[in-house]
């Protein structure tokens, strides 16, 4: 198991990282922060730069948190408000299925992370090397609601920018 959670956590954020980076600095196909911000101007958050940003900030971050096995819980946390901000604004009317462009993969991407602070980072992490190989249910839970509480406010916050900046012009 200790090779398995290693592995699990390295491709969960590695991919996290990529997808992070590809809002912040256009890598690995992506549009950078002001074509990001644009399209995310388009699903109903302002200001959508600034938004790109913070979403990128926390997927390279937590990613890389993640991968590493250090402060499991709060990579859990932004990873999960991502997610859940992501559905909130691109995938939800979409339903389920990801071939609709629905929320599917987000799902499982929470769900694995949830899993992963349940069981901890496991002994190759920087959490073990720090004493805490196991997180448990508890700091699983916790993480979880930190993510969708942070991802409310975060898409509230963005709607009612974009509803004054409507109602302005």
């Amino acid at each position: 198991m200790k090779l398995g959670l290693a592995l699990l956590r390295a491709t969960i954020g590695g991919l996290f990282i990529g997808h992070g980076t590809q809002k912040l600095f256009g890598w690995f196909g992506g549009h950078g922060p002001d074509a990001t911000g644009q399209a995310f101007e388009g699903m109903g958050l302002s200001p959508g730069k600034q938004a790109a940003v913070a979403g990128g900030a926390a997927e390279a971050g937590g990613g890389a948190l993640l991968a590493l096995g250090l402060l499991t819980p709060a990579a859990g946390a932004a990873l999960t408000g991502t997610m859940a901000a992501a559905v909130a604004t691109a995938h939800r009317d979409r339903g389920p299925w990801v071939t609709e462009g629905g929320w599917e993969y987000n799902l499982v991407l929470t769900a694995a992370v949830f899993a992963i602070v349940d069981a901890g980072p496991g002994a190759l992490s920087l959490d073990a090397a720090r004493g805490r190989e196991r997180w448990g249910a508890g700091w699983a839970l916790a993480q979880l609601g930190a993510g969708l509480a942070g991802a409310a406010l975060i898409v509230k916050q963005g709607q009612q920018k974009a509803a004054e900046q409507e109602a302005a012009r």
